[in-house]
């Protein structure tokens, strides 16, 4: 059994490894093309709209490199990345919708109640973390009042 542990161990950290570097490959190439498609902008041949996307994606790429530098350090997934991860990834979204004027406001409401559950998950995820030991002190103090 120690023998799988260890084999899975070592996979983990390579494949965590290659994930972290492809992500930091693809940040300095989102930087790349930020300045490309700023000075295409200045040529008038590109739209500021690309501008506001490319930006966005790099806040992404950063969350998600985060949350795998951080699932190597603590070898487990912070729901709080993940979760500040999508709802970046849905602020994206809604941000192009609006500059492109190209949306449904339906669909434009679902991303809204979507955020809005996303941003209270993290919000409850913060105040009751899983290592916080309130939850089992009130346990223990409601089994002593027994």
């Amino acid at each position: 059994m120690e023998l799988h542990d260890k084999i899975y161990k070592k996979v983990i950290y390579n494949v965590t490894v290659v994930v972290l570097y492809i992500l930091l490959m693809l940040i300095i190439i989102a930087v790349f093309d930020i300045f490309q498609t700023m000075w295409a902008v200045l040529m008038k041949t590109s739209n500021i709209n690309d501008v506001v996307y490319n930006v966005l994606t790099i806040f992404v790429l950063i969350d998600l490199f985060k949350t795998f530098s951080d699932y190597r350090v603590q070898e487990r997934i912070r729901i709080t990345y993940v979760t500040d991860a999508t709802i970046l990834i849905l602020m994206r979204e809604i941000t192009v919708m609006v500059y492109s004027h190209d949306f449904e406001i339906y669909v434009l409401l679902a991303f809204a109640v979507l955020l809005l559950v996303l941003c209270i998950m993290r919000f409850v995820s913060m105040n009751y973390h899983p290592t916080d030991n309130s939850v089992s002190l009130i346990k223990k103090k409601d089994n002593e009042d027994e």
